[in-house]
């Protein structure tokens, strides 16, 4: 929906929001997944609920909440509550504000004084987080604090230990701590959006005396955005590429009438230097693992000189796929999106053309499509629409791009053979399929949550409960890694079976999915060796395989038959179940990836 994507009408969402939350759920083109929400909250948060519900669905979550009442956070998360424990929510989200602070430091008080308040403060919260987490096992979202609304010591109030300024800074810095050292615990910046809306109007008295609401009504739809944004990327709702236009998008001027030599790019004007200011923000967006492709209506040869120059921040190789043609710009996202075996919905499309951004809108509507206007605010609208919120960060994301430009290295070599096997072969693959283990937990758990296409029952693990599972004994876990002559790839593919039965001699599938960047490599069939391996070990006669059909993994609908099982069972919804006897002499499916040898 339109009116949910930044730059939105906070005073049209907040007046319309129940017509359109009426529209996003009558939308029966959207598979939504299921989630249950709890927020407790330090303030008033009837209207935070409800507008992060429209920005929920408008991402394909649908929500159940359950919300505290009003300043009841701390008891409710901290002693027994028989219906937050029956409600058992994925994720918590604490919404608490800066009135929620019990004690100042007093212009009377020493340092060690100030250091006694700051502890108990800091210590009152690390008590409800660890608590939660150790009852509940979810990710928690908690804001940080928004600065005081007013300043006894004026600008003495950000260094003097006395001043509140100061005071909720050190708070804000102990709350980050805990943040870099726990898993699946995230903040809220509501200090970096307090500041971005405008202090003064974002904490105006007003909202707080009358409703209880410390962020200004006008503003909740930004508070509800910015937290919609982090909890879609927990869930893997974010966006993977950038599909971007040249002309007037990445310089100025158009390079087939105005010459490489002529655009606008470098230092040498004040446009000049906002669209290299712009390529740097682009460019940077590779350290956290999203791929930069093209799609511009240019002769390659012209569009390959604007990046020549040396003044040009970005260069040709920094594109994972590079289309200037004459075609459609739809028919290029959807060939780059097929090249790089991804969906269209993971592209956000960057062109400075109205008409060209309608026309993706009808052709391609599943991908991001900014409005942009006036390229010294393209790096405002892009930044704030949370595309690709960072939630969590593996070494795999440092090295994506890298990934990509090596997988296009192996197709050139593909198209060298005759022989598909023999290619394969040339490729030098080396496997490492294990069981789970803590070096690679946080990947596990981002994996699950990103890939829906390769997925045979999309289930959605954080990293607490990848970590269970690796413990429980009940359970048959792999992961697997796959390198080659051009590159490591990293944990591609993940297995969890639960095992059961009378003689606990069968094996249920819950999870198997692969990433798409390593189809057509036999990675499959390795996994299914040491899985076989490892259920003859336990004593496991028969493996069950299910599939649950979605939106978006209709390619892997017949995997098991591939696999060797028989489709034991299959209902209305084309749901299916799968079944293989485990052979006393059981075949290896693959010759082509040497797996788990002694480096």
């Amino acid at each position: 929906m339109r009116e949910l994507e930044y730059p939105f009408n906070a005073e049209e969402i907040l007046k319309k929001k129940k017509s359109y939350r009426k529209q996003l759920i009558a939308d029966k083109s959207v598979s939504y997944i299921e989630k249950k929400i709890a927020i407790l909250g330090g303030e008033t948060t009837q209207d935070i609920k409800l507008t992060l519900e429209l920005f929920l669905l408008n991402y394909g979550i649908h929500v159940t909440f359950y919300e505290s009442e009003y300043n009841q956070y701390y008891e409710d998360g901290m002693f027994p509550n028989p219906e937050l424990e029956k409600f058992a929510p994925d994720l918590i989200y604490i919404c608490t504000c800066v009135r929620n602070i019990a004690v100042f430091p007093e212009m009377s008080d020493n340092k060690e004084a100030v250091e006694e308040k700051l502890s108990a403060c800091i210590k009152k919260f690390e008590g409800l987080w660890e608590h939660l987490y150790e009852k509940y096992g979810c990710p928690i979202i908690q804001n940080n604090f928004e600065y005081p609304f007013f300043r006894l010591l004026g600008n003495r109030d950000a260094f003097d230990y006395r001043g509140r300024v100061n005071f909720v800074t050190r708070l804000n810095c102990k709350f980050y701590e805990y943040a870099q050292t726990h898993g699946n615990f995230f903040i809220c910046d509501v200090n970096y959006l307090s500041a971005s809306y405008g202090l003064e109007k974002w904490s105006d008295p007003y909202y707080w005396h009358m409703y209880k609401y410390a962020v200004a009504v006008p503003a909740i739809p930004y508070l509800s955005f910015n937290v919609a944004n982090i909890i879609k990327s927990i869930y893997g709702k974010n966006k993977k590429a950038f599909n971007l236009d040249l002309d007037n998008t990445l310089w100025g001027g158009v390079i087939g009438d105005d010459g490489a030599e002529n655009i606008e790019i470098g230092q040498e004007t004040s446009l000049a230097q906002i669209y290299s200011e712009f390529q740097e923000y682009i460019r940077l967006h590779k350290q956290i693992g999203i791929l930069l492709t093209v799609n511009s209506k240019n002769d390659e040869e012209n569009a390959v000189r604007g990046f020549e120059r040396p003044d040009s921040v970005l260069r040709k190789d920094d594109f994972v796929s590079f289309k200037a043609n004459w075609n459609p710009k739809s028919r290029n996202l959807v060939e780059t999106a097929n090249e790089l075996t991804l969906l269209p919905d993971s592209f956000v499309f960057v062109d400075d053309n109205p008409a060209e951004r309608e026309i993706i809108r009808k052709q391609v509507g599943s991908a991001a499509i900014p409005d942009i206007e006036g390229v010294e605010h393209y790096i405002r609208i892009i930044d704030k629409s949370g595309f690709f919120e960072v939630t969590n960060f593996s070494d795999d994301d440092l090295s994506r791009n890298q990934m990509y430009q090596e997988n296009a290295k192996r197709h050139q070599l593909e198209i060298s053979f005759e022989s598909y096997e023999d290619y394969l072969k040339s490729l030098d693959m080396k496997g490492e399929i294990q069981s789970f283990v803590p070096m690679y937990m946080s990947r596990i758990a981002q994996l699950t949550n990103k890939s829906n296409q390769f997925n045979l029952t999309t289930k959605r693990y954080n990293q607490t409960e990848i970590e269970a599972a690796a413990k429980d004994p009940n359970l048959i876990t792999l992961y697997g890694k796959l390198e080659d002559k051009f590159g490591d790839n990293g944990v591609v593919s993940i297995v969890i079976g639960r095992i059961d039965g009378d003689d606990a001699d069968e094996l249920h599938m819950e999870l198997w999915l692969m990433s798409c960047r390593v189809l057509k490599r036999d990675m499959e069939f390795a996994m299914m060796d040491e899985l076989v391996n490892e259920a003859k070990l336990r004593g496991i006669k028969t493996i069950y395989g299910y599939y649950y059909p979605t939106a978006k993994n209709g390619m892997v609908k017949g995997f098991y038959g591939l696999q060797g099982f028989h489709k034991f069972s299959e209902d209305a919804e084309g749901n299916t179940v799968w079944k293989f006897e485990i052979p006393d002499s059981y075949e290896r499916k693959q010759n082509v990836i040497a797996v788990n040898e002694v480096r």
